[in-house]
């Protein structure tokens, strides 16, 4: 259980890196004052919308039919919202939305279309929900629905409560991440390819229950988003607490503590500090950590890709290839499919050259 100022924190987090945010928590609890709020306080717009009294075609589109055949246009709010240059949709009360309405959500909180209308990237979603045994006549989520959010407890704190109704409530803030702050992401992608290496069975686990499913769970998309909030979180420096909290919100529990375990004891090196001094590096005699290591600085590469940095990754993975030449031919796939223009290949690229014209990268 997760404490109401990790929570804030959190959401302003996965705000701020642009991953759809489902809230749970009685009702009540200030869920929906502090969305507004976090809104308000850096200024964006705040769409409004109560998902248990919309139809499907709120969110899917009203067919009108036209000169050329029939669109699907959008409702008043999804306008607005493409007008802004940045804004929030809060999709309030989603978990008593009957399933032909989530069925309709699930491209507005995925791709971010309502209707024949695509929403601008930077338009963020949040959604709040009542566990089903405290909402009027509630749905469980639905699996793929579910799956597309970060899911967070909103727990109320006692004195924090005391506290507000005395002198005022908090606003939750959402960071300023850096302008290449989503660099960053190449490098957790590699940690969490690593681990699903070790653990496969973890790639894609859907709970057989109807009611877990409504919750966090792995599977491909639910790993991409926790690669990129790791990536966000380290760019915010954020605490464990908040890690963990981001982490399990899209995995669930068990794959999610599992999965920080894991990566809190490979310790793994910087792969930029790797590129900076690429003549120093020494592989890990661990695979699970070899394979991280070798992957990051490849995938640190592909996000930012010079000669120098491209040569520099092709030594390291030339002195891998010595001792572990089935990991290193992993991360050489990486580096060949993002060789600079007009870069020539080092000596170090010579020992992956039949792996590599087989997979077709020569």
């Amino acid at each position: 259980m997760t404490n109401a100022a990790t929570t804030s924190s959190a959401l302003g987090l996965a705000v701020a890196a642009g991953v759809p945010v489902l809230l749970w928590g009685a009702p009540g609890t200030g869920k929906s004052s502090a969305v507004r709020a976090m809104a308000e306080s850096i200024g964006w717009p705040c769409e409004v919308v109560i998902a248990s009294i919309r139809e499907p075609t709120d969110f899917a589109g009203l067919p009108v039919v036209v000169d050329d055949g029939i669109r699907f246009a959008p409702p008043t709010w999804a306008t607005r919202l493409a007008e802004s240059e940045r804004g929030l949709l809060f999709l309030d009360e989603i978990s008593t939305a009957p399933p032909a309405v989530q069925a309709a959500l699930l491209r507005v909180v995925l791709e971010r279309v309502v209707g024949d209308l695509d929403l601008p990237d930077s338009i963020a979603v949040v959604a709040a929900a009542n566990p089903p045994d405290q909402a009027a006549d509630g749905w469980d989520l639905s699996a793929p629905l579910a799956n597309r959010f970060c899911h967070l407890d909103w727990d109320v704190d006692p004195a924090a409560v005391a506290e507000g109704l005395a002198g005022g409530f908090p606003e939750p803030t959402v960071p300023q991440l850096a302008g290449e702050w989503e660099k960053r992401i190449t490098t957790a992608r590699a940690q969490v390819a690593a681990f699903l290496v070790v653990r496969p069975g973890l790639v894609s686990a859907p709970p057989t229950e109807r009611a877990a499913a409504g919750r966090a769970w792995p599977s491909p998309r639910s790993w991409e988003m926790t690669a990129r909030l790791l990536g966000a979180a380290q760019v915010a420096d954020s605490d464990g607490p908040v890690r963990a909290a981001l982490v399990t919100g899209c995995v669930g529990q068990g794959a999610g503590i599992e999965f920080l375990s894991w990566l809190d004891e490979l310790d793994l090196p910087d792969p930029e500090a790797v590129l900076a001094d690429p003549g120093s590096f020494v592989l890990p005699e661990r695979g699970d950590r070899a394979y991280a290591v070798l992957t990051s600085v490849a995938a640190a590469v592909a996000a930012d890709t010079t000669p120098e940095r491209w040569a520099a990754g092709w030594v390291v993975l030339g002195q891998a290839g010595e001792t572990a030449p089935d990991v290193a031919a992993v991360a050489a796939r990486i580096l060949a499919r993002c060789r600079p223009e007009g870069a020539s290949a080092p000596p170090q690229a010579a020992a992956f050259v039949p792996l590599l014209e087989q997979a077709g990268l020569l």
